[in-house]
Protein backbone atom coordinates (compact mmCIF):
# COMPACT_ATOMS: atom_id res chain seq x y z
CA UNK A 1 0.00 0.00 0.00
CA UNK A 2 1.36 3.42 -1.05
CA UNK A 3 0.31 6.88 1.17
CA UNK A 4 0.61 10.67 0.16
CA UNK A 5 2.69 11.77 2.98
CA UNK A 6 2.76 15.17 1.59
CA UNK A 7 6.52 15.24 2.17
CA UNK A 8 8.85 17.70 3.45
CA UNK A 9 11.85 17.14 1.51
CA UNK A 10 12.92 15.12 -1.39
CA UNK A 11 16.46 13.94 -0.27
CA UNK A 12 16.14 10.24 -0.49
CA UNK A 13 19.90 10.16 -0.61
CA UNK A 14 23.05 12.38 -2.20
CA UNK A 15 26.32 12.25 -1.62
CA UNK A 16 27.74 15.07 0.45
CA UNK A 17 30.02 17.68 -1.04
CA UNK A 18 32.70 20.50 0.21
CA UNK A 19 32.65 22.91 -2.13
CA UNK A 20 35.41 25.32 -1.29
CA UNK A 21 35.75 28.66 -3.17
CA UNK A 22 37.40 31.85 -3.50
CA UNK A 23 36.37 34.96 -1.72
CA UNK A 24 36.02 38.41 -3.40
CA UNK A 25 39.39 39.04 -0.78
CA UNK A 26 40.86 36.03 -2.01
CA UNK A 27 40.30 33.76 1.37
CA UNK A 28 39.00 30.42 1.02
CA UNK A 29 34.99 29.65 1.58
CA UNK A 30 34.16 26.24 2.19
CA UNK A 31 30.51 24.85 1.99
CA UNK A 32 28.99 21.47 2.58
CA UNK A 33 25.73 20.95 0.05
CA UNK A 34 24.41 17.74 -1.23
CA UNK A 35 22.46 18.80 -4.18
CA UNK A 36 25.20 17.06 -6.99
CA UNK A 37 25.13 14.90 -9.69
CA UNK A 38 27.45 13.35 -12.19
CA UNK A 39 27.61 12.68 -15.21
CA UNK A 40 30.81 12.07 -17.58
CA UNK A 41 33.54 14.92 -17.06
CA UNK A 42 30.45 17.41 -16.01
CA UNK A 43 28.74 17.78 -12.66
CA UNK A 44 25.93 19.63 -12.40
CA UNK A 45 25.50 21.78 -9.21
CA UNK A 46 22.16 23.17 -7.27
CA UNK A 47 22.95 26.48 -4.94
CA UNK A 48 20.75 28.79 -3.30
CA UNK A 49 21.14 32.41 -5.40
CA UNK A 50 22.07 34.08 -2.07
CA UNK A 51 24.98 32.39 -0.44
CA UNK A 52 28.34 33.20 -0.75
CA UNK A 53 29.35 29.87 -2.86
CA UNK A 54 26.94 30.91 -5.91
CA UNK A 55 28.58 34.55 -5.82
CA UNK A 56 32.33 33.30 -5.82
CA UNK A 57 31.40 30.88 -8.54
CA UNK A 58 29.97 33.43 -10.78
CA UNK A 59 32.56 35.63 -10.31
CA UNK A 60 35.78 33.00 -9.62
CA UNK A 61 34.40 30.39 -11.94
CA UNK A 62 36.22 28.14 -10.17
CA UNK A 63 35.39 25.46 -7.31
CA UNK A 64 37.11 22.33 -5.89
CA UNK A 65 34.40 19.55 -4.83
CA UNK A 66 35.54 18.07 -2.24
CA UNK A 67 33.66 14.15 -1.14
CA UNK A 68 34.35 13.70 2.54
CA UNK A 69 34.17 10.08 3.54
CA UNK A 70 31.83 9.08 6.49
CA UNK A 71 34.21 9.66 9.24
CA UNK A 72 34.13 13.52 8.50
CA UNK A 73 31.00 14.10 9.59
CA UNK A 74 31.67 15.82 12.81
CA UNK A 75 33.88 18.46 10.64
CA UNK A 76 31.35 19.07 7.75
CA UNK A 77 28.27 19.37 10.98
CA UNK A 78 30.62 22.00 12.47
CA UNK A 79 30.05 24.22 9.34
CA UNK A 80 26.34 23.37 8.78
CA UNK A 81 24.83 26.37 10.47
CA UNK A 82 27.48 28.88 9.07
CA UNK A 83 27.88 31.23 5.95
CA UNK A 84 30.80 33.00 4.55
CA UNK A 85 28.68 35.95 3.53
CA UNK A 86 29.48 38.61 6.37
CA UNK A 87 26.05 40.21 5.46
CA UNK A 88 23.98 37.42 6.74
CA UNK A 89 20.20 37.60 5.37
CA UNK A 90 17.25 37.85 7.82
CA UNK A 91 15.21 34.73 7.16
CA UNK A 92 19.31 33.18 7.85
CA UNK A 93 19.73 34.83 10.89
CA UNK A 94 16.50 33.61 12.27
CA UNK A 95 17.04 30.24 11.28
CA UNK A 96 20.50 30.09 13.26
CA UNK A 97 23.16 31.07 10.75
CA UNK A 98 26.18 32.77 11.62
CA UNK A 99 28.92 34.66 9.97
CA UNK A 100 32.38 32.69 9.93
CA UNK A 101 35.24 33.97 7.60
CA UNK A 102 37.15 30.95 8.31
CA UNK A 103 35.35 27.36 7.47
CA UNK A 104 38.26 25.46 7.18
CA UNK A 105 39.81 26.20 10.59
CA UNK A 106 35.80 25.90 12.27
CA UNK A 107 35.38 22.80 10.52
CA UNK A 108 39.14 21.63 11.95
CA UNK A 109 40.17 21.45 7.96
CA UNK A 110 42.99 21.66 6.40
CA UNK A 111 43.37 23.78 3.53
CA UNK A 112 45.47 22.10 0.55
CA UNK A 113 46.87 23.66 -2.36
CA UNK A 114 44.67 22.85 -5.90
CA UNK A 115 46.78 22.67 -9.66
CA UNK A 116 44.55 24.04 -11.99
CA UNK A 117 42.15 26.00 -10.06
CA UNK A 118 42.85 29.00 -7.25
CA UNK A 119 40.28 27.98 -4.71
CA UNK A 120 42.20 25.07 -2.54
CA UNK A 121 41.46 21.38 -1.42
CA UNK A 122 40.53 19.95 1.82
CA UNK A 123 43.68 17.69 2.41
CA UNK A 124 41.63 15.37 4.53
CA UNK A 125 38.65 14.50 1.76
CA UNK A 126 40.11 11.40 0.12
CA UNK A 127 38.48 12.58 -3.17
CA UNK A 128 39.04 15.98 -4.96
CA UNK A 129 37.48 17.43 -8.00
CA UNK A 130 38.96 20.79 -9.46
CA UNK A 131 36.27 22.22 -11.60
CA UNK A 132 35.57 25.13 -13.75
CA UNK A 133 32.23 26.24 -14.40
CA UNK A 134 31.04 25.88 -17.71
CA UNK A 135 27.33 27.55 -17.64
CA UNK A 136 24.63 28.50 -15.71
CA UNK A 137 21.02 27.69 -15.29
CA UNK A 138 18.33 29.57 -13.49
CA UNK A 139 16.15 26.85 -11.50
CA UNK A 140 13.90 28.97 -9.45
CA UNK A 141 13.41 32.47 -8.21
CA UNK A 142 16.14 31.48 -5.63
CA UNK A 143 18.16 28.46 -6.89
CA UNK A 144 20.39 28.17 -9.70
CA UNK A 145 21.93 24.92 -11.66
CA UNK A 146 26.01 25.62 -12.04
CA UNK A 147 27.19 22.88 -14.96
CA UNK A 148 31.13 22.74 -13.66
CA UNK A 149 33.58 20.82 -16.01
CA UNK A 150 36.07 18.31 -13.81
CA UNK A 151 39.50 19.57 -14.34
CA UNK A 152 41.35 17.20 -12.89
CA UNK A 153 40.45 14.65 -9.84
CA UNK A 154 42.22 13.80 -6.93
CA UNK A 155 41.98 10.19 -5.55
CA UNK A 156 43.50 8.94 -2.17
CA UNK A 157 46.03 6.52 -3.34
CA UNK A 158 44.61 3.62 -1.04
CA UNK A 159 40.92 4.00 -2.81
CA UNK A 160 42.20 2.85 -6.43
CA UNK A 161 42.49 -0.35 -7.50
CA UNK A 162 45.69 -1.09 -8.48
CA UNK A 163 46.91 -1.25 -11.81
CA UNK A 164 43.51 0.49 -13.10
CA UNK A 165 42.35 4.09 -12.73
CA UNK A 166 38.75 3.35 -11.06
CA UNK A 167 37.88 3.82 -7.17
CA UNK A 168 37.21 0.75 -5.38
CA UNK A 169 33.32 1.02 -4.48
CA UNK A 170 33.73 -1.27 -1.35
CA UNK A 171 36.62 0.86 -0.02
CA UNK A 172 34.89 3.81 -0.95
CA UNK A 173 32.80 4.81 2.11
CA UNK A 174 31.08 8.63 1.15
CA UNK A 175 29.16 10.86 3.94
CA UNK A 176 25.50 9.97 2.23
CA UNK A 177 22.63 12.69 3.16
CA UNK A 178 18.95 11.40 3.56
CA UNK A 179 16.20 13.08 4.72
CA UNK A 180 17.98 15.59 6.65
CA UNK A 181 20.41 13.04 8.28
CA UNK A 182 24.34 11.31 7.23
CA UNK A 183 24.45 8.25 6.94
CA UNK A 184 27.44 5.65 5.81
CA UNK A 185 28.25 2.86 5.62
CA UNK A 186 24.34 1.98 5.70
CA UNK A 187 24.37 3.58 9.23
CA UNK A 188 22.85 6.49 10.48
CA UNK A 189 25.42 8.44 11.52
CA UNK A 190 23.25 11.10 13.17
CA UNK A 191 20.87 14.19 12.38
CA UNK A 192 22.68 17.46 10.83
CA UNK A 193 22.45 20.56 12.40
CA UNK A 194 20.94 21.65 8.79
CA UNK A 195 17.70 20.11 9.72
CA UNK A 196 16.86 23.13 11.70
CA UNK A 197 16.92 25.26 9.00
CA UNK A 198 14.48 22.94 6.57
CA UNK A 199 12.08 25.80 6.34
CA UNK A 200 11.24 27.21 2.51
CA UNK A 201 12.81 27.00 0.10
CA UNK A 202 13.68 23.31 1.61
CA UNK A 203 16.09 21.56 -0.69
CA UNK A 204 18.60 24.40 -1.16
CA UNK A 205 19.50 25.62 2.66
CA UNK A 206 21.98 23.15 2.62
CA UNK A 207 23.71 24.62 -0.52
CA UNK A 208 23.77 28.26 -0.40
CA UNK A 209 26.59 29.21 2.41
Amino acid sequence: MHVVPGLKVLYFGTPVVLISSRNEDGSANLAPMSSAWWLGQSCMLGLGNSGQTGRNLRRERECVLNLPSAAMVGAVDRIAMTTGRPDVPDYRARQGYRYEPDKFATAGLTEQPSELVRPPRVAQCPIQLECRLVAEHPFSDFATAYEVEVLRSHVEEELVIPGTHYVDPVGWDPLIMKFCEFFGGGDNLHPSRLAAGWEMPHQLQRASA
